[in-house]
């Protein structure tokens, strides 16, 4: 403001002084203008009477400096000029102030010579004997006036302009000094101010509320949103016309693995794959794209779509979706079809032509019973499977089933009785240490977990292996350990034993007549009773597997 006050100041008095500096030069110069035609008025006079008196000799006699003088006749021809050859001048008959001078008396006139090259000014008195005598001198232009005085002007000028400047910078700071002093924290409470600022203050002090009500709310609403986004297990990020980053949520920082900081960077340097560049710009084109990636083992669903207002795209959004568990469950069913379809395939056929032979009357008398005996184990074995699907399907459909105390230690009891001729059978000895142990639950799915875990280490076990077990307590929660000197299972396959109808040796489980569904049961009977599990293994030399109950 002090530089604007500063500036229109120095401006004005610019303007002005050259106004004035204009209008005096232009009365200067008629004023001087005036003086020298009032001089040579007066000087012709006094050489009109001594012409008079004395004739042309007088006018040879005298010295007339810059005064040049003409005598016509009559007729207009030139009898005497003091500066020219007359033989060379014109008649003048017909000259303005010459002309003049024979009607009026007296003639006046100013103008330009070609002559002398210069404004000059022309004065003509009739004498008695009707001739005319005319005086004239030159006088400075306007224009060579202004180049006379421009120096000591521009010296004056710049001395008041130096003193102005001055006056103005401090007299703009005296001005502007209670304004820079305003608090518009509080415009009602600065006393010192210009009274004719009172409005102005009153209308910030309203707008000064206004605004403070408004940014509480956009405050509020800001961190609704942001609470919003960041609980959202969906990564989202805004991008402007440009491709910047507007904002960013915490799953989206945790997918793409960079800081908040990269908010305001082009989303090129959070993710350069081309995949995705592509699909931003097709999305700010105007058209939304969705592809999935895999990343960090995870499956994830990326939505990009267009921000369009009044239709003017003004940016696009980013959508995550972590869809492992979908992509995990799909790829399951289809597994679990496949798998399904192919063990009762196979038990099925095996029975179909086994009875086809004996049917056919092929079998020999002596080997009926060993046919018959196959038909039975394949049979047994399909309803083993068909059993442990239904169990699954059971647990698949997640029905709340009533809870009771369940004391582990009499199902594993009971476990143990139902295995003792199986392990017998395999050359297995199977121990049990029991403690107390009682948790609520389900007991059916107690029983399901510690029969399917003991089954797989006698199934797998070597001749004349062990099995022991524990049952009872362990850091106050209901605990189950099962441990064998069975095959045990690669480091590699351990994490995936869990899932349906995966075998590590299916050659292997063939011959010991695994389902391949015994654990997948003790995985998803475990997550119902919220009870987790931990498995220990070493090729060779056999598997633990702890179920710690909740």
């Amino acid at each position: 403001m002090t530089k604007k006050i500063f500036t229109s100041t120095i401006t004005v008095v610019s303007i002005a002084f050259f106004i004035c500096l204009s209008i005096i030069t232009c009365i200067m110069y008629k004023y001087f203008s005036d003086v020298r035609k009032e001089q040579l008025i007066k000087e012709l006079s006094f050489i009109k009477k001594a012409v008079e008196l004395n004739g042309e000799e007088y006018l040879h006699s005298v010295e007339n400096g810059d005064i040049r003088l003409t005598w016509v006749n009559s007729t207009g021809e030139v009898i005497y000029d003091s500066h020219n050859d007359i033989d060379t001048m014109d008649n003048h008959k017909e000259r303005e102030e010459i002309k003049e001078a024979f009607e009026t008396g007296s003639g006046y006139s100013s103008r330009y010579s070609k002559t002398h090259t210069k404004n000059v000014i022309y004065y003509a008195i009739l004498m008695e004997d009707g001739t005319v005598l005319r005086a004239s001198n030159s006088i400075m232009s306007i224009s060579v006036f202004l180049l006379r005085v421009f120096i000591p002007v521009m010296i004056a000028f710049g001395i008041v302009w130096l003193i102005v400047a001055r006056l103005i910078k401090h007299f703009a700071g005296k001005i502007v000094e209670p304004l820079n002093e305003i608090n518009l924290d509080k415009p009602l409470e600065n006393d010192g101010a210009y009274e004719e600022l009172a409005p102005l203050l009153g209308k910030i002090n309203k707008q000064r509320k206004q605004i403070k009500k408004q940014d509480a709310v956009l405050k509020r609403k800001t961190d609704e949103f942001e609470q919003i986004l960041n609980c959202m297990n969906e990564g989202l990020v805004l991008l402007n016309e440009k491709r910047e980053i507007v904002s960013i949520n915490t799953a989206a920082l945790k997918f793409f693995a960079v800081g908040d900081d990269c908010v305001g960077d082009d989303f090129l340097l959070v993710d350069r794959s081309t995949r995705m560049n592509n699909a931003v710009e097709t999305a700010l084109c105007g058209q939304n794209s969705e592809f999935r990636v895999q990343k960090d083992g995870g499956e994830y669903q990326i939505n990009i779509s267009k921000i369009e207002f009044e239709n003017k795209i003004l940016g696009a959004v980013v959508l995550v979706f972590d869809v492992t568990e979908e992509a995990f469950s799909r790829r399951n069913r289809q597994e679990f079809t496949a798998s399904i379809s192919h063990e009762l395939k196979t038990p099925v056929q095996s029975i179909i032509g086994s009875a086809e032979l004996l049917q056919n009357g092929l079998v020999k008398n002596e080997d009926i019973p060993r046919f018959v005996g196959h038909i039975h184990s394949e049979a047994a074995r399909l309803v083993t499977l068909i059993n442990d699907i239904i169990r699954l399907s059971e647990l698949d459909e997640g029905a709340e089933l009533k809870k009771e105390n369940v004391d582990v230690c009499q199902v594993a009891r009971d476990v143990v009785g139902s295995l003792l001729q199986f392990a017998k059978n395999r050359k297995v000895d199977i121990s049990l240490e029991a403690g107390g142990a009682v948790i609520e639950g389900v007991r059916h799915y107690v029983y399901e977990i510690i029969y399917n875990i003991c089954d797989n280490a006698i199934r797998y076990n070597k001749e004349n292996g062990t099995v022991k077990i524990f049952a009872g307590q362990k850091d106050g929660r209901g605990y189950i350990k099962v441990s064998d000197t069975g095959i045990g299972i690669p480091l590699e396959h351990q994490t995936r034993v869990f899932e349906r109808f995966y075998r590590v040796d299916k050659s292997h489980s063939r011959e010991t007549g695994g389902t391949g569904l015994g654990l997948s049961i003790v995985k998803n009977a475990s997550q119902y009773l919220g009870a987790t599990i931990h498995m220990d293994s070493v090729v060779g030399e056999g598997t633990t597997i702890e179920i710690y109950f909740r």
